[in-house]
């Protein structure tokens, strides 16, 4: 027999014999089913993840939508942990809320007035759940936020006339607790602690003392091994505030937890998608690399509103939650994490007045890098954090007319720097399970949110109102919602059509919390083109 024969042969059948193996394993990949209970509601908390999941392959159950909290009502921790055991022994992993299931969401974990008895019987609930299931169990909680002012009823009704004193009252005890005050400060949070009203500062502590606590005994149930995986949200907070503060205090009596079993990240809402791309990566076992690519400026060292971190500090411990790894180059990265960053490093809102449509040179040339590795074959997820809360229209302008948006695999842009950012690695990193067209469709929806909408359409609502005398509407449009959404799709859809990555969808919103902070793009079938 020929030396041809002697080798071919036995490679050609070794290679019939993997291709079954190869396709069963592609259609198991199909089958891996995900549990997941979320936050409440909210899109970026909920359908927009589920969509993502589902986009790469995964099927996701969730809870029926009457159990989650809303705008108008709280969840239902008793009929989310029904469900949860229903639906558990279809699962291969879960990713499970906890705030959800111990006080009904998000927001009723800063307004409830639950006893700290009911509390710790739900957390013992959660305790039992690995012992009843052989099912991989991923957790998250939340610290409770410290802002610096808060309306529309997602705090208790007095944080809305003295959560600035509070705030302040927040960064003495925390700078009292880490160096000490002064003599004038230590004099102010006397003043602070005299003048609040002594009711609703009690309040306040007591609910973040109960928040602490359960946070400190999931830790326990960590070290206990009852979760495979557990994150600790930080919630809209500063460098110095009662947030930063208890995750010191969390951080401290976790020292001997890994952080392959523990984590306190920064941001909340998308820890969802997170947690369940983690869940993803560990089935699959893929540690994706990641290279965080920044624009021209402060960069890394930028801090962002609504947070303790800087991006230099927060985008390693996002990309660590998702069992990443960093890369030092973008050659040897899987995705390359572009991060378009102010200038100065002061992020503001995306509604101020200097969000305008025409790019700055930082703005081009980072245009220019981002092109040259997507020509070297990079694959580029962009998190849009110049601003806080929507795009930056001179960048995303000047990216859509260089014809390189499309070119991305990822984009987002929307509420604080570490959702944009979480969000963007997880779509990033799923995108290339994903068909292309899929992939579009998430890039479009957050498209049309983030920059045509969070940039520009909510910017005009809110002055609209404002002529209208409806200033409160911002946070419950009620009657004004049609108007409203009349001004905000037509707006949207114009942006659209400028544009080739949107200039054929066919697309609505709506305002799933009946306020203007958040909306739900429903891509429906496009256009056909001319």
């Amino acid at each position: 027999m020929s030396l041809f024969y002697k080798t071919v042969i036995p490679i050609t059948l070794l290679l019939l014999t993997l291709l079954p193996a190869a396709i069963t394993g592609a259609s198991d990949r199909q089958r891996e089913t995900m549990l997941f209970l979320p936050l409440d509601n909210r899109p970026v908390c909920s359908s927009y993840v589920v969509k993502t999941m589902e986009a790469a392959g995964y099927k996701v159950l969730v809870p029926p939508v009457r159990y989650l909290a809303s705008y108008n009502r709280n969840g239902s921790p008793d009929e989310l942990w029904k469900w949860l055991l229903k639906s558990a022994p279809q699962a291969d992993a879960a990713v499970i809320s906890t705030d959800s299931l111990i006080y009904g969401g998000l927001v009723a974990s800063r307004t409830h007035r639950e006893p700290q008895t009911v509390l710790e019987q739900r957390l013992k609930r959660l305790e039992t759940l690995r012992d009843q299931f052989d099912v991989k169990l991923y957790a998250f909680s939340t610290l409770m936020r410290t802002p610096r002012a808060s309306f529309g009823a997602v705090e208790p009704p007095y944080y809305a006339k003295i959560g600035p004193a509070i705030f302040r009252y927040s960064e003495l005890c925390d700078s009292d607790d880490l160096i000490g005050l002064s003599l004038k400060d230590s004099l102010t949070k006397k003043a602070l602690e005299t003048n609040l009203p002594a009711a609703d500062l009690q309040d306040w502590l007591e609910r973040r003392q109960k928040n602490l606590n359960i946070n400190s005994q999931l830790t326990q149930m960590a070290r206990s091994n009852r979760f495979h995986f557990l994150a600790i949200g930080k919630d809209d907070n500063a460098p110095l505030s009662h947030t930063h503060m208890e995750a010191r205090k969390l951080t401290q009596e976790t020292y001997d937890l890994t952080q392959r079993t523990f984590q306190i990240v920064p941001g909340v809402d998308q820890l969802g998608l997170l947690l369940l791309t983690r869940a993803g990566n560990e089935i699959n076992r893929y540690n994706p690399r990641i290279y965080a690519f920044y624009a021209e400026g402060w960069g890394p060292r930028t801090l962002p509103q609504y947070s303790d971190m800087t991006l230099g500090q927060s985008v390693p411990q996002q990309i660590l939650a998702i069992d990443g790894r960093t890369a030092t180059n973008a050659e040897n990265a899987d995705i390359v994490l572009a991060l378009n960053t102010p200038a100065d490093g002061i992020m503001m809102d995306s509604t101020a007045p200097s969000n305008q449509f025409f790019s700055s040179p930082q703005n081009r040339k980072y245009i220019g890098q981002l092109k040259q590795l997507l020509d070297s074959g990079s694959k580029i997820s962009l998190a849009d954090v110049a601003y806080s809360n929507g795009a930056d229209n001179g960048f995303m302008n000047e990216l859509a007319k260089t014809e390189q948006l499309q070119r991305l695999s990822a984009y987002n842009g929307w509420n604080t720097a570490d959702n944009t950012v979480g969000f963007a690695i997880c779509q990033g990193v799923l995108a290339p399970q994903m068909q292309p067209q899929e992939a579009e469709k998430l890039m479009r929806i957050r498209i049309i949110d983030d920059w045509y909408y969070q940039a520009n359409a909510r910017r005009s609502a809110t002055a609209f109102l404002d002529s209208k005398k409806q200033k409160a509407a911002v946070y419950l449009l009620g009657a004004c919602e049609k108007p409203v959404h009349e001004l905000t799709l037509g707006i949207c859809r114009d942006l659209a059509g400028r544009y080739t990555i949107t200039e054929k969808t066919n697309f609505d919103i709506s305002f799933p919390w009946n306020r203007l902070f958040e909306i739900e793009v429903d891509l429906k079938k496009d256009k056909k083109k001319s």
